[in-house]
């Protein structure tokens, strides 16, 4: 099968920020997907994005700081909360490539309302937590109430050794400028700008979810194809956009 190029460009700057976040300590778990069993899942106008004719499905746990509207600067308890999300891989008719958030589990309640209210963005408020020794890192998640058997998710992963030059694959998971979000019968488009992802190698040493299959997605039988983890990066959202406008 001919691979298909990988045109991943640096993103468009953001010259007026609407919301800046900082992403730290996160760990991406990838799964291969057929793109025909996800593709009603994604706004309209979007299709999924492929590579050698695969689409992916990510769990991706991670401590938020340092959340604010406008250029900042982000607050420092409020805007600093544990999230992980489960998400999918689009394009829409102008080449953008970008995330679809199935669900973002986050421990921090205003987020989480500002979330769901403003762009209508899948957001749950969960019981998370984040534990951290030398090279190992604990996940946890938990939505709901105890009492109520919501879905949990925990990964165990050890970190590894910095990434010289990523993979196409690896390029293809984590370099995405923007997400795609249905809003009041309309798909927009959020850019967002952000120096390189420094990657790294890591080992998945545990790994127990039912956020994935809780989101509507089929249920991953395997290992993921792909771990990866980042020390995170300082991020800037721009204005949305509508689909089909630039």
């Amino acid at each position: 099968m001919q691979t298909e190029p990988v045109t991943l460009s640096t993103p468009r700057p953001v010259r007026r920020p609407t919301l800046v976040q900082g992403w730290h300590d996160l760990t991406f778990l990838h799964w291969p997907v057929e793109p025909d069993r996800v593709a009603a899942l994604l706004p309209a106008g979007t299709r999924p994005d492929t590579l050698d004719g695969v689409t992916y499905v990510g769990l991706v746990p991670f401590l938020m700081r340092g959340v604010g509207l406008g250029p900042g600067p982000g607050l420092p308890y409020l805007g600093t909360f544990c999230e992980t999300n489960v998400r999918l891989y689009s394009v829409d008719g102008q080449g953008r490539r970008g995330v679809v958030f199935r669900s973002l589990d986050a421990a921090r309640l205003l987020p989480v309302l500002i979330g769901r209210l403003g762009v209508r963005l899948p957001y749950t408020w969960s019981s998370m937590r984040l534990r951290r020794e030398h090279d190992v890192i604990a996940y946890s998640c938990r939505r709901g109430r105890p009492a109520a058997g919501g879905p949990v998710s925990r990964a165990t992963v050890r970190t590894g050794r910095p990434i010289a030059e990523p993979t196409p694959l690896e390029l293809f998971l984590t370099a995405r400028w923007g997400l795609h979000v249905s809003w009041h019968g309309r798909t927009l488009h959020l850019p967002n700008e952000h120096a390189p992802w420094p990657l790294h190698r890591a080992e998945l040493l545990d790994l127990d979810d039912g956020l994935v299959t809780a989101a509507g997605l089929p249920r991953m039988t395997g290992p993921p194809v792909s771990v990866l983890y980042s020390p995170g990066v300082k991020v800037r959202f721009g204005a949305p956009s509508p689909i089909g406008e630039h």
